[in-house]
């Protein structure tokens, strides 16, 4: 059998598998597709959810649930923006929350026009919020956050911690971010997921930021990976796309997360060095090199 050489080998304890999900259908989604232009107008200041998006945040949350995913996923990562936030929550919550339970909700009943009863904090992941898997930043009004002491009346069980900032300081009006730094960032974002124990991890995200981040790593890898990461593909003077680049709304794909530069510090905790032996112990391909080694001094 000959080895197959597009295969290759890591120690578990340094891969993650994270689960990305752009967010359900926002507002801002359908005017955009009705006018480019719209996406500069303030009534779409960090839009929220339509009733489409919110049916695919269910049927999302049906598929995670009887895949058995939801009760892998570990920990939720969600950009703190009012559009991830609804539908991290909806599709990795806890279900209905009940006045008189011993947590407090993740989100509030009709938090952001959702006209949507209350979801619990209870038998599901903790969510964090960071800012570092925004959207592109600056000029379009949707992609500016809303304060964080406003956030935490309407998902009080998701932490904040990590952001230093109540009001957004990154969001600019007149420049946008370049599509370079996007995927610097989200490139950093990645290998800050190292700094978590947490090895099944759900990311909540855009489209520009997940598409952009995978377009970075999908140029190390083979044509047919780059095509799964959403790579697209120059064909001679044309840009054609062999598959579809970019995330639709509510869509989920699962990645591998690999350490090749040594940057998580966790040992596995299921490796095991082996019995101690009691006697000669020699595997037998290093007895044919010493049997090699002793011929060769003869």
């Amino acid at each position: 059998m000959e080895a197959g050489a597009g295969t290759a080998l890591y120690p578990a304890h340094r891969c993650k598998t994270i689960y990305l999900v752009r967010h359900a259908q926002g507002i801002h989604n359908v005017e955009g597709e009705k006018d480019f232009a719209a996406y500069k107008s303030h009534a779409l200041l960090d839009a929220q959810l339509t009733p489409l998006g919110w049916s695919q945040v269910d049927t999302l949350r049906e598929h995670v649930t009887k895949s058995g995913l939801a009760k892998k996923i570990e920990l939720v990562i969600v950009s703190p923006l009012l559009r991830t936030m609804q539908t991290a929550v909806g599709v990795f919550g806890g279900g209905n929350y009940t006045d008189g339970a011993s947590a407090s909700p993740l989100m509030v009943e009709g938090a952001g026009n959702s006209g949507r009863q209350p979801i619990s904090s209870l038998n599901c992941p903790p969510f964090l919020a960071v800012e570092a898997c925004r959207e592109h930043l600056g000029v379009h009004p949707c992609d500016k956050r809303s304060s964080i002491t406003k956030y935490r009346t309407l998902f009080p069980a998701i932490d904040f911690s990590l952001i230093e900032n109540d009001e957004d300081v990154l969001w600019e009006p007149d420049v946008r971010e370049t599509n370079e730094s996007v995927a610097l960032r989200g490139m950093k974002f990645f290998d800050w997921l190292w700094t978590r124990e947490e090895k099944e991890i759900a990311i909540v995200s855009h489209s520009g930021f997940l598409y952009h981040t995978l377009n970075m790593y999908g140029k190390e890898c083979h044509p047919t990976i780059a095509e799964e990461l959403g790579k697209q593909c120059r064909r001679g003077r044309r840009r054609r796309r062999r598959t579809s680049p970019r995330f639709a709304n509510c869509e989920l794909r699962s990645m591998v997360l690999v350490d090749r530069s040594n940057l998580g510090s966790d040992a596995s905790k299921y490796n095991f060095a082996g019995k101690i032996p009691t006697g000669l112990d020699m595997p037998s391909d290093v007895a044919d090199e010493k049997e090699a080694e002793e011929a060769s001094k003869n």
